[in-house]
């Protein structure tokens, strides 16, 4: 039985900004509620966000102290600085609606969502918003941890690398949900699409820089992450705290990343128009 997205529900428009922002608050405060009596699944789920960055920093660091405390312009420590928080901003702009848009399509869910006076996507960003500000009750003491126990080495780190952080921390969060909500999108048109994520999560893992610093990449790599939108998402936070890169790179990269997120923007919203529309699900 098919089922036909209402007309508003094409556009992000719906509502105005006060009505926004009170949805988005009461949303917030009943997904956190939510957070909290899931708190095993969270857990689970923070586990895995530690133990990737936790395993490159024990590769890389080990590498480090064979080669004397240093290998590929990186020392001990500077490994260490850079997995600790690469931990943190993976938490902060990890989106997973990939992975359940097909499950969304297939079960009806999206049926009840498109009915509501809301566009979807809200949703998703205040449930995602949700688990980033629970998570961090246990992201910012293991990242403390590690820092400690690995001595990890900030001296390239300053005010104004730290204030210009905040920005592309930010634009780094808005770019990878708006970017992988609209490759989630590819669900109405594919029966299956966890090759595609797969891919996916395979190209991100190395050129958004967390398996090792994209400095270490061979050239060619370097320019496909450049060029891309992975290392905006991920490592180029980092770098900017870390001071990794200059202030002319880092103006460069905020034009970067506000370029993506625009084109991800236009991408989602005509693709949203046709994919709500042909929407159909059994039993929706």
């Amino acid at each position: 039985m098919a089922t036909s997205a209402p007309e508003n529900r094409s556009t992000f428009d719906d509502l105005s900004p006060r009505s926004l922002l009170g949805y988005y608050a009461a949303k917030f405060r009943a997904e956190f509620a939510l957070q909290l009596a899931y708190r095993g699944a969270m857990l689970i789920w923070l586990f895995g966000l530690i133990i990737q960055p936790l395993v490159s920093l024990v590769v890389w660091t080990t590498v480090a102290d064979s080669n004397g405390g240093e290998a590929g312009g990186f020392t001990t420590g500077e490994y260490a600085a850079y997995f600790v928080v690469l931990m943190v901003v993976n938490h902060l702009t990890f989106v997973w609606h990939m992975w359940e848009f097909g499950w969304r399509i297939q079960t009806g869910f999206f049926s009840p969502m498109l009915m509501r006076p809301i566009h979807p996507v809200h949703n998703d960003v205040v449930e995602n918003l949700s688990f980033k500000a629970m998570g961090l009750i246990g992201i910012v003491p293991a990242a403390i941890i590690l820092a400690v126990v690995f001595n990890a080495d900030f001296g390239e780190t300053s005010f104004g690398n730290a204030a210009a952080f905040v920005p592309a921390l930010l634009l780094a969060m808005a770019l990878r949900f708006i970017l992988e909500w609209t490759l989630a999108l590819a669900a109405f048109w594919m029966t299956k699409v966890s090759a595609m994520n797969d891919f996916y999560t395979f190209l991100s893992f190395f050129l958004s820089g967390m398996i090792a610093p994209l400095a270490l990449l061979p050239e060619p790599a370097r320019i496909v992450a450049n060029i891309l939108p992975f290392r905006w998402t991920v490592s180029f936070p980092v770098e900017v705290l870390l001071g990794q890169v200059g202030s002319g790179t880092i103006i460069v990269g905020f034009g970067v990343q506000l370029l993506w997120i625009a084109m991800a923007v236009l991408i989602l919203r005509r693709l949203w128009a046709v994919a709500a529309s042909r929407y159909s699900a059994v039993g929706a």
